[in-house]
């Protein structure tokens, strides 16, 4: 892929600090402790870890109610099923996973709490995911109980929306209102550790002018991880999803605005390069003459009969930006999205600023 620098449009500033509704306070912190980064121990990889651990200690007693497959192989929906419906015992393993790591959440969350851009912080929502399963509701649960006993005056959430739908929907936040009038929906796209999602977002501005009715209205995936693609043929294979989208989006009179909204994993730079933390995608993504939003706008040039705008922040920031309308209530919050690596970020609403 050739080198990909040229101008995008005057109003996109990547990774900006500055939104339309809300101050970027901090994002992609990367705390430490004796033991390394405090977010591997809460990463997808990590509950897995804490089953594993419950099941050695009991075949050494000689049983696992959880049987022969290996825990790796073990699905959420799985997991979920043994919550619901399973044996007693094999219930209790995965209640045990949970009540493990439950603590370990909160004991991240009392680490992020003592950061200076994280103090004062009200609300924090929970995405991801792990999020989207009966296993990661009851962690999060059991996590704002556990700090709440404490003594710490914090609640966690759930992200309203399914994390995939949120990862796409916080988009249409990056972007100034007056950008959205007298469109129905935008193109966003969502790039994950082990997946690249583009969607269709029907903005519903007539329901609900704060975005709080925005949904997914087609989408499209691909688990790149199952392949190993090199990066440029992830890109490729992202901009035929794209040009898809927007076909089927045009062909069908839905109008849209000649913008699309990129989370990306890492320290974006204003000039759209990733400065570090994209370790997990395929290949280089770092690089100095890979620019994402650029080559976008190249194979992308027009939508309708405007000249695209592509606009990328750090993709936990953008999943946080869907909880935007329903965080009106409070002037701090963040978010921490559990899936590969461990994202965050943490916000103030505009409208609860200090003069």
């Amino acid at each position: 892929m050739a080198d990909q620098t040229a101008d995008l449009p005057a109003l996109a500033v990547h990774g900006g600090r500055h939104l339309p509704s809300v101050e970027v306070d901090s994002y992609n912190l990367e705390t430490r402790d004796d033991e390394g980064f405090v977010g591997d121990r809460i990463t997808r990889a990590a509950f897995w870890d804490f089953i594993d651990d419950l099941r050695k200690l009991l075949r050494k007693r000689g049983e696992d109610p959880l049987g022969d497959e290996a825990t790796e192989t073990l699905s959420k929906k799985t997991l979920d099923k043994l919550l619901a419906a399973g044996e007693p015992e094999a219930a209790g393993v995965v209640h045990g996973a949970i009540e493990d790591f439950a603590h370990e959440l909160a004991l991240v969350i009392r680490r992020f709490l003592k950061l200076k851009a994280w103090r004062h912080t009200e609300r924090i929502a929970v995405g991801g995911g792990f999020r989207a399963s009966r296993v990661g509701e009851l962690v999060i649960a059991r996590a704002d109980v556990i700090l709440k006993s404490d003594g710490i005056n914090i609640k966690l959430t759930a992200v309203r929306n399914d994390p995939d739908a949120a990862g796409l929907i916080g988009a249409a936040h990056l972007v100034p209102s007056w950008v959205l009038q007298g469109h129905e929906a935008i193109v966003a796209v969502d790039v994950g550790g082990t997946n690249l999602r583009a969607g269709i977002i029907d903005l519903n501005l007539k329901r609900a002018s704060n975005l709080s009715k925005a949904s997914v209205w087609k989408f499209d995936q691909w688990r790149y991880a199952d392949d190993k693609p090199s990066r440029d043929d992830a890109v490729e294979e992202l901009v035929k999803m794209l040009r898809k989208l927007i076909a089927r989006a045009e062909g069908e009179g839905l109008h849209l605005a000649p913008f699309i909204g990129i989370g990306c994993p890492g320290q974006i730079e204003p000039n759209g390069a990733i400065d570090r933390g994209a370790q997990n995608l395929p290949g280089n993504w770092e690089s100095d003459s890979f620019n994402l939003p650029s080559h976008l706008c190249q194979s992308i040039p027009e939508i309708g009969p405007h000249e695209t705008m592509v606009l990328m922040h750090n993709d936990a920031v953008v999943q946080g930006l869907s909880e935007v309308p329903f965080m009106q209530d409070v002037k701090h919050w963040g978010i921490l999205t559990i899936g590969t690596g461990l994202g965050n970020a943490r916000f103030t609403n505009h409208s609860h600023r200090d003069d």
